[in-house]
């Protein structure tokens, strides 16, 4: 890519990213000091296999973003699938000029070319490495500007994930469901270990407009307990009957996801 569309692609950004989040855009950013992240659903045939993908993200695509300063790459499964088998990416980025930089490098960088050399030239109708690619790019949250490794994680232990996406009627309606989190329910959901990883404002893709945030839990059991308490604490009770939020989620998709062996998340 060259410099002169790299820019535009970049001002294009900025204007998205400070329109959906009701910010003025800045110079160089339009939320200086809040994670960006890219969010892949790559979706398969039922009952495909996805070994070539996994082995593009696994050998390719996660050492090219470690070596451009993406340390926590999050690859997951979901084995409830309720749209169809997919394998999910999550890429954060520390800013707009790494979403820009780094997606516009990667497939032309020699290693990546070396390592995904099968996958990136699939041309088989009978074993695709994959069917068709969904992509997000989401603004983390005030209340959580920056990406939480679990501690699961951190400590090798099993772990789930349950990632929910919460659709709105309109994007002031969108707008005020991020400030109900950042008014108390991304705490109520650290202190009762849910272990959020990251909430984002959706800026592009489908099913505009809405948030996606992405929690963590030992198991099934713990996180269910985990939720029973979220709705009897009283910080969650007075949110919920605050009237300035009231209508401000029209849809609720939840998956349960499981980490790959080589997640970074």
């Amino acid at each position: 890519m060259t410099p002169t569309r790299r820019d535009f692609l970049k001002t294009s950004l900025l204007a998205t990213a400070a329109a959906a989040a009701g910010i003025t855009a800045a110079a160089s950013d339009a939320a200086p000091g809040r994670d960006y992240y890219e969010l892949r659903a790559y979706r398969l045939k039922p009952g495909a296999p996805h070994d070539l993908l996994d082995a593009y993200v696994e050998k390719a695509l996660i050492p090219a973003l470690n070596a451009r300063g993406i340390r926590t790459v999050g690859v997951f499964t979901e084995p409830e699938a309720k749209d169809g088998p997919a394998v999910w990416v999550l890429i954060p980025h520390a800013s707009l000029e790494s979403v820009t930089g780094v997606t516009a490098s990667l497939n032309a960088d020699p290693a990546v070319l070396a390592a995904g050399a099968e996958y990136l030239n699939s041309t088989s109708k009978e074993h695709p490495a994959f069917d068709r690619l969904d992509s997000w790019l989401l603004v983390a949250f005030a209340g959580l500007p920056r990406l939480a490794v679990p501690a699961l994680r951190r400590e090798g232990k099993a772990r789930i994930f349950e990632l929910r996406t919460y659709e709105s009627y309109s994007e002031v309606k969108a707008l005020k469901k991020v400030e109900m989190f950042n008014a108390g329910e991304i705490g109520v959901m650290q202190e009762l270990n849910l272990s959020p990883v990251f909430y984002g404002q959706a800026l592009i893709g489908r099913d505009l407009p809405h948030l996606t945030y992405l929690l963590c839990s030992p198991d099934r059991e713990n996180h269910k307990n985990s939720w029973t308490a979220f709705g009897r604490h009283p910080v969650w009770l007075k949110l919920k009957n605050d009237p300035q939020y009231a209508e401000t989620v029209s849809k609720i998709t939840s998956r349960f996801l499981v980490p790959a062996a080589y997640s970074q998340i």
